[in-house]
């Protein structure tokens, strides 16, 4: 298994990717640390790995990542409970406000520059002295692809996410020496909950019907097909795990094909 014996931090526990990141992680073995700002989040995730019939160990902390003192509370106790930490997938995430960027509520754009940038280095940076101290690790950044294929009315979170992608190229070349690869995984359209929820407000607000945006959607996707957000953990997953030990500092598409660099 990738993970047999890992310990991981996975941040942004919900409905879609944050959830299939857990099961992804348990069942290649992981020693799990999860954390939500709602506390019923991370209850939903446990009990659905149980219905799994998945037994790994797992620590719930309720964390808002903007909060630093939250974050450091977060990796105290993975460390306290599991004495390391090898692994840190970064999913936590603030849409922002939707809009046109001419009329754009900055404060807004602030408030997700808090979580997509701010929480996520002050968790990332909390969680580094101990993966030095246990001669390395693997850090994955879910990153998105309108920070590269831009999509009208996400300009805010687009943004917060591309000073992200800055920030996480300087990471990997400092945290090299000290054997932790730090990587991107670049999520598009994923289906799931979130997805859904999109599709169905596109539907609504263009007085059309669920099936014919989402075949819409589909057109621009290289296999036609939206990827379901399970397949998409996987990525994630093997960004985390050794295999992927002769990678850092690298930006890989999860999309299907809709977007690749040319």
């Amino acid at each position: 298994m990738l993970l047999q014996d890992k310990v991981i931090i996975i941040s942004g526990i919900g409905p879609g990717l944050g959830k299939e990141l857990v099961i992804e992680a348990a069942k290649q073995g992981a020693k799990l640390a999860i954390a939500a700002r709602t506390a019923s989040k991370l209850d939903d995730s446990e009990a659905e790995l149980r219905s799994l019939g998945l037994d790994n160990e797992i620590i719930k902390v309720p964390t808002d990542i903007s909060d630093k003192a939250q974050c450091q509370n977060l990796v105290d106790k993975t460390v306290e409970a599991y004495g390391r930490v090898d692994c840190l997938i970064n999913s936590a995430y603030n849409p922002g406000p939707f809009g046109p960027v001419e009329t754009a509520d900055l404060d807004g754009w602030r408030e997700a520059l808090e979580v997509n940038l701010f929480g996520t280095m002050q968790l990332t940076i909390a969680t580094i002295p101990h993966m030095k101290k246990a001669g390395g690790g693997s850090i994955v950044m879910i990153n998105t692809m309108v920070t590269r294929k831009p999509l009208a009315s996400q300009g805010g979170y687009a943004t917060s996410k591309s000073a992200l992608t800055s920030a996480t190229a300087h990471l990997a070349l400092e945290l090299g020496q000290y054997n932790i690869r730090v990587n991107s995984a670049y999520m598009g359209w994923m289906m799931g909950p979130p997805v859904e929820s999109a599709l169905k407000m596109m539907a609504k607000g263009a007085k059309s019907d669920y099936d014919t945006v989402k075949s819409e959607v589909e057109k621009s996707i290289a296999l036609g097909k939206i990827p379901e957000d399970g397949d998409c953990a996987k990525a994630a997953i093997f960004l985390a795990s050794d295999y992927s030990c002769a990678v850092t500092g690298a930006a890989l598409d999860v999309n299907g094909g809709e977007f690749f660099p040319r």
